[in-house]
């Protein structure tokens, strides 16, 4: 047997070594439980991978990126055997590995019920401990369609080969550009197949390397993401490395869902969605009214003094405006459909920049206006599909604290780095605290418009500002919007997910489209920068977010109630009411529970309603002129006289903190 030079790569540590011909992967690492697959030369391997001379190979842990992918789409794998053991008629879909876990699409003559998840997850456990190896098998495009003539979702895939990843989110997990391949999942004692599926890989080398998996939810899904196709079914799981991560994920699922703003937004009297309006538009109640009027006033305090100056813009417009802007050609699918009247088309706004532009052109500007910024809560209109509609953090109506600033080439960068600065300060006050930034850049793609020089310094720029922030700064290539590269902030919530919140874009291109331009100190005629920040992304979301970070107990300056007075007895209601107008007098929200309920009920109430203070008063406390606290932990202070009291409340509320 020959000798195979080969080199192993773990982080920056090279290792040379000599092995025989016929050496896999797994011999390569023999021993070592964690490492499921290798990466030779950048390319994902299964362990069964024998080794070439010269090959540069790369343990793939079970916990990186790829070792959870991989594991997961093993798990998809055993999900989907399990399935057709149980149901001989399902037909196979695709199978990827996502965030946190996987799915599988099936389709079969009734919807999975949650027993049959049941069913379908101890058939998955036998599986597991069946050992079953996953072993890859290379075949020709007709090999692989006599194979699968029972499988007609595969056989549509196989035609799809080479665009696969156009075809269906996931199916470049099944086929790609090269070759095809199946994987087949064999009995460990005899080699007898027991299963297959068309797949690129790679996979764990069996069955028994799943260490922890569970079933999650099934759900209708249309394949290949149209409407137009057949509505399969979806089935969703998760898998990691360890059944103490699977408990801990697990965990965080409950508390998220203990947190789910719908949830929440229902059991506080915040906001609804009426059938009767329609998939993702919202209605505000008043408690929830008052948390948005406190979010926007203060923002709009904030931008006062950083010298924006406030716009309003219709909700319609002619068509004509959304192509001069470029939205129409690049966002149609975005948008509602054209409204007929008067030989026009119109539309409804699905963003207000074009709009703001019309401001700006309105009539001629000076530098010394510059930088000009503009501020509006302008109400916008998406057409999202009814899939992906989420309460208020995906709607078809929404509000957007938008603002546009228009400045000279000079002024750019001052005007990212004091953006930056002032967008992450403002988030801080609302309770945000960690934060990483995202620069979306563009690729190939034809959809974005402009010069390449034009990009590369709109994009340095924004590299420039995001660094000066000291924060991590990941790189996102072709998420720029079709006409400028953008900064979106990150922020982690309480329990740890991130959401984006705002984004800032810089943008050559509306301005030549719309002809804007200034008059210079010299006379001449410029084009200014067009700079695009949404700071909450919409009011909506933003609310949304604040509800589940919050778990709906809001700091006392965002709560609709901000106490609420509960009497000990039905002679102190008066007391509390008189307390309660004083407090108000100094702008403080304040209720009194003067209903028939028992005092523990009164208390019990205001626990569910996460009311910051209950104000207790007894004879006591009338007697002496004061009240008792009681907190959200069930502590409480006695005897706080009265001017101390609101004075506290009032100093919690100025200082925007949480009690």
């Amino acid at each position: 047997m020959s000798d195979v030079r080969v080199t192993v790569q773990r982080d920056s540590e090279r290792e040379e070594r000599v092995v025989t011909t016929g050496t896999t992967a797994a011999d390569l690492f023999q021993g070592e439980r964690s490492v499921v697959a290798a990466r030779v030369a950048g390319e994902l391997k299964d362990l069964a991978y024998e080794l070439a001379d010269g090959d540069a190979v790369e343990p793939v842990e079970i916990t990186s990126e790829d070792g959870l992918n991989i594991l997961r789409h093993s798990t998809a794998h055993v999900m989907a055997q399990a399935v057709q053991e149980l149901f001989p008629e399902a037909k196979l879909g695709i199978g990827p590995p996502i965030k946190d876990g996987f799915y599988y699409d099936f389709d079969v003559e009734t919807p999975f019920h949650p027993d049959d998840l049941k069913r379908i997850e101890k058939k998955m456990q036998e599986i597991q401990k069946r050992g079953q190896k996953f072993a890859r098998r290379a075949v020709s495009d007709d090999a692989a369609r006599e194979e699968l003539a029972d499988e007609p979702y595969k056989l549509e895939l196989i035609g799809l080969k080479g665009s696969a990843a156009d075809a269906a989110e996931g199916a470049s997990a099944e086929v790609g550009a090269g070759q095809l391949s199946i994987y087949d999942n064999l009995d460990a004692k005899t080699g007898e197949r027991c299963w297959k599926d068309l797949c690129r890989g790679p996979h764990l080398p069996s069955t028994r390397a799943i260490p922890a998996f569970k079933l999650m939810r099934s759900a209708a899904a249309y394949w290949r993401g149209s409407e137009k196709n057949p509505q399969l079914q979806r089935i969703y799981g998760t898998a990691w490395p360890t059944k103490d991560e699977l408990k801990a994920y697990l965990d965080f699922l409950a508390e998220a869902e203990k947190r789910d703003h719908r949830k929440l937004g229902a059991e506080l009297d915040l906001f609804s969605i009426p059938e009767e309006l329609g998939s993702g538009l919202a209605v505000f109640h008043p408690k929830g009214g008052v948390v948005r009027r406190v979010m926007e006033d203060y923002s709009r305090k904030r931008h006062e003094e950083s010298d924006y100056e406030f716009v309003n813009t219709p909700h319609i417009s002619k068509e004509k405006l959304f192509e001069t802007s470029g939205h129409l050609p690049n966002y149609a699918d975005a948008m509602f459909p054209p409204l007929e009247f008067d030989g026009q088309s119109y539309r409804l706004k699905a963003m207000n920049c074009p709009m703001h532009n019309l401001i700006f052109k309105a009539r001629g500007r000076s530098y010394r206006e510059l930088p000009l910024r503009l501020f509006e809560f302008g109400t916008v209109y998406r057409f999202e599909k009814s899939g992906v509609v989420h309460g208020l953090t995906r709607a078809r109506g929404f509000t957007q604290d938008d603002s546009h600033i228009y400045c000279t080439k000079e002024q750019m960068a001052d005007e990212l780095d004091s953006l930056l600065t002032f967008v992450l300060d403002l988030l801080r006050d609302y309770g945000l605290n960690d934060f990483e930034l995202e620069l979306s850049t563009r690729d190939e793609s034809d959809k974005f418009i402009g010069e390449d020089a034009e990009w590369e310094e709109a994009t340095e720029a924004l590299r420039q500002a995001a660094e000066k922030q000291g924060l991590p700064l990941v790189p996102d290539p072709g998420g720029a919007a079709y006409y400028g590269p953008k900064i979106s902030v990150q922020a982690k919530d309480a329990i740890g997910r991130s959401w984006q919140m705002s984004t800032v874009q810089v943008d050559f291109q509306q301005p030549k489209r719309f002809g804007l331009e200034y008059t210079a100190a010299d006379g001449s005629k410029q084009q200014p920068v067009m700079i695009h920040r949404a700071l909450f992304g919409s009011i909506e979301r933003f609310f949304a977010v604040l509800l589940e970070h919050y778990a709906g107990a809001f700091p006392a300056w965002l709560a609709p109630v901000q106490a609420t007075g509960i009497p000990i007895g039905d002679a102190h209601v008066p007391y509390l009411e008189e307390f309660a107008a004083e407090a108000r007098k100094k702008g403080l929200r304040i209720e009194v529970d003067s209903s028939a309920d028992r005092m523990q009920k009164k208390i019990r109430n205001a626990q569910k309603s996460k009311v910051p203070y209950m104000i207790i008063a007894g004879d006591e406390d009338v007697a002496h002129g004061a009240v008792s606290f009681r907190y959200r932990d069930g502590s409480q202070k006695n005897g706080i006289p009265r001017d101390e009291a609101i004075a506290e409340i009032l100093d919690v509320v100025e200082r925007r903190v949480q009690v």
